[in-house]
């Protein structure tokens, strides 16, 4: 399974995103920020890569259904695209 290169170019936007945020976020432990501004920071973080992940399956998804249809490689079963999203979960 490739990543479209539609979908590429929005996934690479924002795993560059989360990694500024996690950049902050280092920088704010190091710092000695408060705690609640730190967890908040972090979970945009997370938020930032779950979406990344669910992008990249969601172009999986696309994909599976039209190598069924006369693409080269062997789709991903449901199973396999289940595990996938299951895993970001």
């Amino acid at each position: 399974m490739k990543v479209e290169e539609e979908a590429s170019a929005a996934v690479l936007n924002r795993l560059r995103r989360a990694q500024g945020q996690l950049s902050g976020v280092i920088a704010m432990i190091e710092s000695g920020r408060d705690c609640k501004d730190v967890i908040t920071q972090l979970a945009a973080v997370s938020r930032a890569l779950d979406r990344a992940g669910f992008k990249i399956i969601a172009s999986g998804m696309r994909q599976c259904r039209e190598d069924g249809v006369g693409g080269q490689e062997a789709p991903l079963t449901e199973a396999e695209l289940e595990k996938l999203f299951l895993s970001l979960a």
